[in-house]
């Protein structure tokens, strides 16, 4: 069974949500990376029972208003996740005040965001992998330049750190 879920349906359109738990997974484009962490988030949500909103966006302009990358849209798929529907964005200040959680996929991601964080965010800024034991620190590996594999391997990472994120959640909040 595929689970079908399109981003545009969650979005608030400038709806405060910084007092509702809610995560924004943020990698360079917002066509691989992020839309698997947040497809892969949803998954463990679903699994879990959390209630969490989720949604993903990107640092960069290249992809504004692309649907992820069809080896990411493959590989969400073989694990009956639909993320076709997905649009990919640019991150905004508003983000900031919207989101209880800003994860980043990679180093480069959560300097951009610590830079472009305002002065009232509420937000909490970390690397995905940052809660994973033993992973601290760690990027998610970007497949874009790589071949299909590349996005299983991305796969597991974002899984990984889903898992311990949402584990992370339910614990702090």
């Amino acid at each position: 069974m595929i689970v079908r879920w399109h981003a545009k349906m969650v979005r608030r359109c400038g709806e405060a949500m910084a007092e509702k738990l809610a995560v924004l997974f943020v990698c360079l484009g917002n066509i691989c990376r992020s839309p698997l962490a947040e497809a892969a988030f949803r998954k463990e949500l679903k699994a879990t029972g959390l209630e969490v909103e989720a949604d993903s966006a990107g640092t960069g302009d290249w992809h504004i208003g692309e649907a992820p990358d069809r080896r990411a849209q493959a590989v969400a798929k073989r694990h009956g996740i639909d993320i076709s529907g997905c649009s990919a964005r640019l991150v905004t200040s508003e983000d900031f005040r919207r989101f209880s959680h800003i994860v980043a996929l990679d180093r480069k991601n959560l300097a951009v965001l610590k830079a472009m964080r305002p002065a009232d965010a509420t937000a909490e800024l970390s690397l995905l992998l940052d809660h994973v034991k033993g992973r601290e620190g760690q990027a998610v590996a970007d497949p874009y330049y790589g071949e299909e594999d590349g996005f299983d391997v991305t796969w597991a990472d974002v899984t990984e750190g889903a898992k311990a994120l949402a584990r992370h959640i339910a614990v702090r909040g």
